[in-house]
């Protein structure tokens, strides 16, 4: 499970006819050195027609590749786009995006379409702490820690099972074990009562 970007854009209002770039943040270290460029200008640009084609108000899962881009598009003029992996849990990655705007709204909410830049470092802090959903999502670190409890209390019914079979085994072998001991009984009585011993 791995996000590789996260882009906030400014999209509509304020006479914007084209998605405009507040801030990014990427986690490319699984690609080579010399693809790592051409990887992010593909998530700028898979980033930028997601948003133009997302309505207002409007969140989306789109899959490209081996990829799931996560977009929403906020009321507010602001969208965000996150580029995960295909087994990113889809929850995480919208809860990851509207905490990147509404940290950005805390920041620039009312200068909005105002500023040139928008300098924005926590995007890059966000991008790294959801790195791993299961350490920012209660539900996913209990659903992880049930799925291993299940495991454990699998392995223990196995192995009681196991054991219960082992039982079996002994009950069985000492019933023949007892009609072994009383037919040896008989015939040694039989036997010792044809000899006397003075």
């Amino acid at each position: 499970m791995k996000i590789l970007s996260l882009c906030l854009y400014q999209w509509r209002g304020n006479n914007i006819t084209e998605p405009k770039l507040l801030a990014s943040a990427y986690e490319l270290s699984s690609f080579g050195f010399f693809k790592r460029k051409t990887v992010q200008e593909w998530c700028v640009f898979i980033s930028d027609t997601l948003v133009k084609r997302t309505n207002e108000s409007q969140r989306q899962s789109v899959k490209e590749n081996d990829y799931l881009c996560h977009v929403h598009n906020r009321f507010d003029n602001l969208a965000c786009v996150a580029v995960c992996d295909s087994e990113y849990t889809p929850r995480v990655a919208f809860a990851l995006l509207n905490k990147v705007m509404d940290d950005f709204s805390e920041l620039y909410g009312n200068k909005l379409g105002k500023l040139e830049e928008y300098p924005f470092e926590q995007i890059g802090q966000l991008l790294t702490k959801f790195q791993d959903p299961n350490q920012v999502d209660k539900l996913s670190k209990i659903q992880r820690t049930l799925d291993e409890t299940t495991i454990v209390l699998q392995d223990t019914i196995e192995k009681v099972l196991e054991r219960g079979e082992k039982l079996e085994n002994l009950v069985d072998r000492s019933e023949v074990l007892s009609m072994q001991s009383k037919q040896f009984y008989k015939t040694a009585k039989k036997h010792n009562s044809c000899c006397i011993i003075c």
